[in-house]
């Protein structure tokens, strides 16, 4: 899929549903909480949500005190509508409209946190431009907590294709500078109460 292609989707998506209605939403985003707790983090460390989406991740991480967050989305409509959830609080947030195959950015993040836009990277040169985006964003010892569909799980979602994951097939993307630390699985339930196969993984960037 083309990048104007990719973002003429997604912007459709969250122009026509409501954010409840998609098939990845999350009343509570319970499993990428627990393992942000397991990074021990301080505050005002530098935390970015890719994929971030409608997701009400930001609005918890913002009520335990998270201080420096950024919610990156290819969708510029579904940013709107957690800024409008939000309301005076989306002040508090860093907003990035981009395909983050295209993402450039000086800052550098001690939490990259994607949950299911990594599997939607079909072509090995768009998740070779992700992984290289991943690599200058990321600090030495920053942690990196990446969801995917797991091995058996959804071949499509929205319509796309999608590549399934286990623990050996995310390393030999991501490379040697990555150790996986910590692997979860969740039988997440949709709104049309189907049941999707999701495994996390936590990394950690070592040198």
């Amino acid at each position: 899929m083309q990048d104007l292609d990719r973002t003429a989707h997604w912007q459709q998506v969250y122009e026509n549903k409501d954010e409840s209605e998609v098939s990845w939403f999350q009343t509570e985003p319970t499993v990428s909480l627990e393992l942000i707790a397991n990074c021990q983090l301080t505050a005002n460390q530098p935390v970015i949500d890719v994929g971030g989406g409608a997701s009400v991740l930001v609005d918890r991480m913002l009520a335990l005190g998270y201080s420096n967050l950024t919610v990156l989305d290819i969708s510029s409509a579904a940013l709107a509508k957690t800024q409008a959830r939000l309301a005076a609080q989306s002040g508090l947030v860093q907003w990035v409209v981009v395909d983050i195959t295209e993402y450039r950015s000086d800052k550098q993040f001690m939490l990259w946190h994607d949950r299911a836009v990594f599997h939607f990277l079909t072509a090995a040169s768009d998740r070779q431009a992700y992984v290289a985006n991943l690599k200058q964003s990321l600090m030495i010892g920053g942690h990196l907590i990446l969801a995917a569909f797991a091995i058996g799980g959804p071949e499509k979602c929205s319509g796309l294709p999608v590549v399934q994951y286990d623990a050996k097939t995310i390393s030999a993307e991501l490379g040697n500078e990555f150790e996986l630390v910590e692997e979860r699985y969740e039988e997440h339930m949709t709104p049309a109460r189907q049941i999707q196969n999701f495994v996390y993984f936590r990394f950690i960037r070592r040198e």
